[in-house]
């Protein structure tokens, strides 16, 4: 198992994975599923140590998924033996993996004019207390990179005020190019869903809106402690 960083320099591995319970795991005893539940949150609490690990539940909300993890490591090799060892349990061949997004923290390209901290906080991923998330793949059209850089700043002003407006809205952007499908994931938290709803809207209709491709699936996740999450199924 690989041992955690601390340098803050240094840029982050950042995973979003959603699972889902197979129906065949409904059908074992109390005993078998119980006994399942220990030995994957074993394994949980083992990389709660290695890596800032966040457990989300997403039941009555997303049909074809039951709960995320949200993993950041300074080591991608992480993920991978992590991975391995939750399939090792008796619960690993009864979980499923619906959705998996790979990304990378960096500094961003446009410049925060009003709050130019945010720049820097923003290289390092680092999760809030709050009781939501909310998460989605994006992609820009090729045109949006054509653009001068002067031009693209210029809209993204404008994207960096709308944001502002919301500061129970805490964004986590991360980026993807060439490592998965999406070119960015973005991860909002927030206590107040209302707020980032409102947001979304007023964000459509700036004009950098008319330069995005996809940003879907969306996923509306609530925060719970890793047992706690586990005691659901």
């Amino acid at each position: 198992m690989q041992s955690g960083v601390t340098e803050q320099k240094k840029s982050q591995y950042v995973g979003f994975v959603f699972y889902r319970l197979r129906r065949a795991w409904w059908s074992l005893d109390e005993g078998a599923r119980e006994q399942g539940k220990n030995e994957l949150n074993r394994v949980l609490e083992e990389y709660s140590s290695v890596m800032i690990l966040r457990a989300y539940t997403t039941l009555g909300i997303r049909a074809e998924c039951d709960f995320m993890l949200w993993r950041i490591s300074y080591t991608l090799e992480d993920f991978y033996e992590m991975s391995a060892k939750m399939l090792k349990t008796s619960m690993g061949p009864y979980l499923q993996t619906v959705y998996s997004y790979l990304s990378i923290s960096k500094r961003s390209t446009y410049i925060d004019k009003i709050s130019p901290e945010h720049g820097e906080s923003r290289t390092t991923i680092l999760p809030g207390k709050f009781k939501y998330i909310f998460v989605y793949p994006f992609i820009k059209t090729r045109a949006w990179y054509q653009l001068p850089l002067e031009t693209r700043q210029t809209m993204m002003d404008e994207h960096i005020r709308t944001g502002n407006k919301y500061p129970s809205v805490k964004l986590n952007t991360t980026y993807s190019f060439g490592l998965d499908d999406q070119e960015f994931v973005v991860a909002f938290e927030s206590d107040v869903p209302k707020d980032f709803l409102d947001l979304v809207q007023e964000l459509r209709e700036s004009k950098a809106s008319g330069y995005t491709l996809q940003d879907t699936p969306t996923f509306t996740c609530i925060a719970k402690p890793l047992a706690e999450l586990l005691n659901d199924f």
